[in-house]
């Protein structure tokens, strides 16, 4: 078997039972298996931003490459505030199953993420 080198910016990596597989597309949120992404983001409107995105069946890891990120956690209440993590080149956070986040950006960044995307979805965020 030859092993070739896999850029990380244009595939995504699908991790499902003991197998890992490189392909152009993401897994769709019907899909079995986890999914790596790294992605280039150079305005908060390539990291939506405005939008909650929220991961009901796995946690999620984001991970700050190069650059610094901002990850808000939607408040687990009414009434609270959104909870701000700040990423750093070479760290990362765990966001729990089910908990929506988002991500602004501070200056163009790497990213990287590993989610279950099954049942994944986005949610239009409203000012508070």
């Amino acid at each position: 078997m030859t092993v070739t080198p896999i850029d990380l910016f244009a595939s995504f990596l699908r991790l499902h039972q003991g197998e890992i597989h490189a392909g152009n597309r993401p897994l769709g949120s019907g899909q079995d298996g986890w999914q790596l992404s790294a992605f280039h983001a150079k305005t908060n409107a390539d990291v939506h931003s405005d939008h909650w995105e929220v991961n009901p069946e796995a946690e999620t890891v984001v991970s700050c490459l190069i650059g610094i990120i901002r990850l808000y956690l939607r408040p687990e209440r009414p009434g609270q505030q959104e909870e701000e993590i700040r990423l750093t080149a070479g760290t990362a956070a765990i966001v729990p199953r089910g908990r929506g986040h988002r991500i602004e950006l501070d200056t163009p960044s790497n990213i990287m993420t590993v989610t279950l995307p099954r049942g994944s979805r986005l949610e239009k965020r409203s000012e508070a």
